[in-house]
């Protein structure tokens, strides 16, 4: 769902602002001249940094699995559930902390999406034609940044809990003002699509395929609705980063965290991974269509799917989208059960938020 009406300047675009049924939205913010005609650096300007080594990875062997949904809950996009055959890999045992992401951009002069004007022609090729440009004060560096109701709010309208910030970004998580001071250890987020494939290649790594996220995900159990087993996620100890409580206006914390935590803090599933569930949402390296599975399901499976070839999403038709997984601390059953292993996301690659990061593998 889309409001097709303009807020305040500081507040989000809402008519530019893709919103997808997890409580993400999706700021559309393209790779373009800073207004001054400096050229950021692109991902084909990024140099490879040399290691080779797989410290803070984790082997996973290969082998197949049934994709997708596992109960009730599951959406239409996760249907059918389909036989998957995956080759070992390694992957990262957690998210991408600020302190990696930090290496990056030193060792670079990467400037992330968030930090960039946005650029209106290559923004308006992902809106309904016609949509009117605007105002001039709106376009400037921005991201989106969860921002808590005082009370109990009605669930279909995410601007009650949603804000677009100028001055957000991975330094600056909340906006001007914020910063990530004794945050090292805490997933990097506001990165886009875009931002995460540029750190992979100066990592010599890459995104993980939708197939292989959810394969390492499940870590080794079948069929089962948690990367953990089946035990409902508010039952016995916190199993992971979510939201306790009322959606959106009060967590809990029965896990002892109202917003993001710092890596490693639940434990890890059977592959040893960390956040596999929780925290953050990840980007993986597959466009979205919504009816992807129905078109590689067949009963011999299929071997290393890397995704569709494009992108179809019938709520935003004018807008490609890459898969996001893993679900994150604002994901709560009353409106997102996104820590489920099978459950689906979708955002524009250029999109930055305050619960969406990556890890890699190789």
């Amino acid at each position: 769902m889309k409001l097709n009406k303009y807020v305040l300047p500081g507040l989000v675009v809402i008519s530019l602002i893709s919103i997808n049924s997890c409580g993400q939205k999706a700021n559309s913010v393209s790779e373009t001249e800073k207004s001054s005609k400096t050229d950021y650096i692109s991902i084909d300007k990024i140099a490879f940094n040399g290691d080779t080594s797989k410290a803070g990875m984790v082997p996973i062997s290969g082998g197949s699995f049934m994709m997708g949904a596992d109960n009730d809950q599951a959406d239409q996009d996760e249907y059918p559930k389909h036989k998957v055959i995956i080759d070992s890999f390694w992957m990262d045992e957690h998210e991408v902390t600020n302190d990696q992401f930090a290496k990056f951009v030193e060792s670079t002069g990467y400037i992330t999406t968030a930090e960039r004007k946005p650029d209106w022609e290559e923004l308006k090729k992902q809106l309904p034609p016609d949509t009117p440009k605007p105002d001039e004060s709106l376009l400037v560096p921005a991201s989106l940044v969860f921002s808590p109701p005082a009370t109990k709010v009605e669930l279909n309208d995410y601007s009650q809990w949603w804000s677009w910030v100028p001055g957000a970004n991975w330094k600056h998580p909340e906006g001007p003002g914020s910063d990530i001071k004794g945050k090292g250890n805490y997933p990097v987020v506001h990165v886009s699509w875009d931002d995460a494939m540029a750190y992979c290649k100066w990592a010599g790594k890459r995104l993980p395929a939708e197939a292989e996220w959810e394969y390492a995900s499940r870590g080794g159990l079948v069929n089962n609705i948690y990367s953990w087993g089946n035990e409902h996620v508010n039952k016995g100890k916190a199993k992971a980063n979510t939201w306790e409580g009322s959606f959106p206006d009060n967590n809990t914390a029965f896990d002892k965290f109202k917003g993001l935590a710092p890596v490693k803090s639940f434990s890890p599933n059977a592959y040893k991974l960390y956040d596999i569930a929780g925290n953050v949402w990840e980007w993986c390296a597959d466009w979205y269509r919504n009816d992807y599975y129905k078109s590689v399901n067949r009963p011999e499976g299929i071997v290393n799917p890397s995704g569709p070839t494009d992108s179809y999403d019938p709520d935003e038709p004018y807008t490609p989208k890459r898969v996001s997984r893993g679900g994150s601390y604002m994901c709560n059953e009353s409106y997102c059960t996104g820590y489920r292993v099978a459950r689906r996301m979708k955002s524009s690659p250029d999109s930055g938020m305050s619960n969406l990061g990556f890890r890699c593998v190789k």
